[in-house]
């Protein structure tokens, strides 16, 4: 079958990037040589590596590897996969010891980039990690799922009703929902709904999206394992919040610092879940003072 027509922002990204393979897949993969340590941007769902377009415009001197999760983007999305974020680990340990080598590297993640990330944590507490993993800024996930509250197409999706939801998924349902996550100050513009839903859409990846959703079952499976890991890492670890997020709701970010209250914190009032699309100059400004509190700002 012939490969849909992206819009001309959204193909203008791919061709900034290429198609890695791990474990006979097709990654998406963008890499940008500069200064290091290496900066490595984890998505989130159900979106993709797209998410951080302005941000890499704004660090032109940076080191930086971002990549679509198998399942999202532009990457493959295999019907017959077990989507699990241990899988997804992999791959990221992968592309970053591919690009990069044993040299220090800061991670960026975001929703369900955020799980991905507090599974490499535990990896390094454990000394299993492949890669020096010098310090991470976590923002706008639902690590305390408990705590989370999932848009109506996420509840759908996790229901028994997940693979005819799946099924039936059309642009005009997915545009309310996504919208719906943007802070009022911010909002959601039509093309970013267009370039959004043409990602989604390639492959046909939106009827993969009571697979992809499963990392909400294993954020409660994995609790432990991954509180603990935010809760005893001893690296460079730091938070951000958009406060408007009607999600990942200011409640997480209150129990992440119950676990911990020593986590250097940064709250964004005005912004929603996606603050990196939102505003990205006062995001870019929010990283670069983590990694500057860090040591490895540019």
């Amino acid at each position: 079958m012939a490969e849909a027509t992206l819009p001309e922002r959204v193909e203008a990204w791919r061709q900034k990037g290429g198609l890695e393979e791990f474990r006979g897949r097709r990654i998406h993969t963008f890499f940008q040589d500069g200064d290091g340590p290496l900066l490595v941007l984890l998505h989130g769902f159900p979106t993709c590596s797209y998410d951080w377009r302005y941000l890499v415009d704004l660090m032109p001197g940076r080191a930086i590897l971002a990549f679509d999760f198998l399942g999202f983007g532009l990457s493959d999305k295999p019907r017959d996969h077990s989507y699990t974020l241990s899988w997804q680990a992999d791959l990221t340990e992968e592309l970053i010891c591919r690009k990069w080598g044993n040299r220090p590297v800061c991670i960026c993640a975001h929703d369900f980039g955020s799980s991905v990330a507090t599974e490499l944590l535990a990896r390094d507490l454990a000394d299993e990690l492949r890669f020096d993993l010098g310090s991470m800024l976590l923002f706008n996930g639902s690590i305390l799922v408990e705590r989370s509250n999932p848009t109506l197409a996420q509840k759908l999706l996790r229901s028994p009703l997940g693979p005819l939801a799946a099924r039936f998924s059309h642009e005009a349902f997915f545009r309310r929902q996504f919208a719906s996550v943007f802070g009022g100050a911010h909002p959601m513009t039509d093309q970013d709904a267009t370039d959004y839903w043409s990602l989604m859409t390639w492959n046909d990846g939106n009827r993969l999206g009571h697979k992809l959703v499963s990392y909400m079952d294993e954020r409660v499976i994995y609790a432990d394992r991954w509180h603990g890991a935010v809760s005893r890492w001893q690296g460079d670890l730091n938070l951000a919040w958009g406060m408007q997020d009607p999600v990942a709701v200011p409640a997480i970010l209150d129990g992440l610092l119950e676990m911990r209250p020593d986590l250097p914190v940064t709250r964004m009032p005005e912004l929603g879940h996606y603050p990196q699309v939102e505003d990205p100059a006062q995001f870019a400004q929010v990283l670069d003072r983590s990694l500057a509190a860090s040591g490895t700002s540019l």
